[in-house]
């Protein structure tokens, strides 16, 4: 939660409605993003 918290800067309460599969997924964009501001390759 802590990556979906750092790049959306989303609050907890936003964070606690969402379902385990949803805090996957935004979790996974998260990473996707940061890597992309960075500069960073995609990981596979």
């Amino acid at each position: 939660m802590g990556e979906i918290a750092a790049v959306f800067h989303w609050p907890l309460s936003e964070l606690d409605a969402l379902s385990i599969e949803e805090l996957f997924d935004w979790r996974d964009r998260a990473v996707r993003i940061w890597n992309q501001m960075q500069g960073k390759e995609a990981e596979e």
